[in-house]
């Protein structure tokens, strides 16, 4: 049974970076693939950015086994402390992690967690 979590993190962004570039990084590092039919099989989930400038909040809510958690928190950390993911334009985006750590899962979130964590 799939349980809900949620992660945060700062990062600053480099010059030109779209705030989505960190996302896309913890999509490759969770699913193995940005292109893979139906919800993730590890760990559904779903990033979402907030923030001005290059200073940028990344909050990411996914649903695993717990004997996953802390695989999937592990592979989190390591796409954001990577700082870097390939463009669609064939260039590298880039950031500096700032911090990181487990969050908790807030009241307005409670419908979307479950849906991650029913997600076949």
């Amino acid at each position: 049974m799939r349980t809900a979590y949620a992660h945060d993190a700062v990062v600053v962004l480099g010059p030109g970076v779209d705030a989505g570039a960190p996302g896309a990084a913890i999509t490759f590092a969770v699913c193995g693939s940005w292109d893979h039919p139906g919800p993730c099989p590890l760990a559904p989930h779903h990033t979402s950015t907030s923030g001005d400038g290059s200073e940028v909040r990344v909050r990411v809510l996914f649903a695993t086994e717990s004997d996953h958690e802390a695989d999937v928190r592990g592979r989190i950390v390591s796409a954001l402390s990577s700082g870097r993911v390939p463009t669609p334009e064939g260039g590298t985006a880039s950031w500096r992690l700032r911090h990181h750590a487990a969050g908790a899962l807030e009241a307005d979130e409670a419908d979307h967690a479950a849906r991650l964590a029913a997600a076949e």
